[in-house]
């Protein structure tokens, strides 16, 4: 039957246009922001995994910041420990060279003195903003290393401590003499005892800058991942929205066309009035 006030062909052909200009409208809105969902309304369930999965790359970024800090000051701590090491080093050879008859002990004993001197001004340099691993004011340093997430949802931090060396209460400098041979021979002990203190303390700052390092690259390595995975769960494919694009701007207007033809149907009824 067919009807003047009722024109089921359009309402069909109505419908089926709107449905296409609303996919058309989410494919155009996908391609024009890169996302495939990129609001809860679009998948509730993928779109909070990425928005939890995004707040956990904003805290490892914030826990590499963390690494990076640590990492510099272990280095300045480490560069100052193994300076410290050379010049107990080169004031070993004064102090042998003392030992013997015929030298001049007190021009020995004054670079051993300046040698002294260089070694209290490396150990208060040694800081990096403020913290210095050398000295007995600055203490252990404590690194965020890591943000932790259960399967329950909960985030616990881990840190990495890296301890003192404490060389200025380590290393007492006092107890090497070179008045004459006799005491600069009994200094040997002393000077041995120092440059073991020193070798140890850099050793451990060398081995605590090593572990900051490998955990700053695998804290790299895991949020670049976590962001592979966040593009992979929301991004929009490119290629597949391009096709999708094309199809329906071909549907669209075939659309347009089914309900003109829908529309001009009800005119044919004239006819039959003639």
């Amino acid at each position: 039957m067919t009807s003047i006030l009722t024109n089921n062909g359009a309402m069909v052909a109505l419908q089926t246009l709107s449905s296409i200009n609303s996919d058309l409208t989410d494919t155009q809105n996908q391609i024009s922001t890169g996302k495939e969902i990129g609001a809860a309304k679009d998948n509730s369930a993928i779109w909070a995994i990425s928005k939890v999965m995004e707040s956990d790359v904003a805290g490892f970024e914030a826990v590499s910041d963390s690494l990076s800090l640590g990492e510099s000051t272990v280095a300045v701590a480490t560069a100052g420990a193994e300076q410290i090491t050379d010049l107990l080093k080169e004031m070993k050879e004064k102090v042998v060279a003392a030992t013997g008859e015929n030298v001049d002990n007190s021009k020995l004993e004054a670079d051993v003195n300046e040698l002294k001197n260089q070694i209290t001004s490396v150990i208060g340099a040694s800081q990096f903003n403020g913290a210095n691993l050398l000295n007995t004011a600055g203490g252990d340093i404590t690194v965020l290393s890591s943000l932790d997430r259960d399967a329950a949802g909960a985030v616990t931090a881990s840190n990495i401590t890296v301890a003192s060396v404490d060389f200025e209460a380590g290393l007492d400098l006092t107890t090497v003499d070179m008045t004459d041979s006799t005491t600069a021979e009994a200094s040997i002990d002393d000077i041995e005892a120092l440059i073991q203190a020193a070798v140890d303390g850099a050793a451990a700052l060398g081995a605590s800058a090593a572990r900051i390092e490998r955990q700053n690259e695998f804290v790299t390595k895991v949020t670049d991942a976590m962001k592979s995975g966040i593009g992979s769960l929301v991004d929009t494919n490119m290629e597949e929205a391009s096709a999708r694009l094309k199809a329906l701007q071909t549907q669209q207007q075939l659309g347009v066309q089914a309900l003109s033809i829908a529309n001009s149907a009800p005119e044919t009824l004239q006819q039959l009035f003639r």
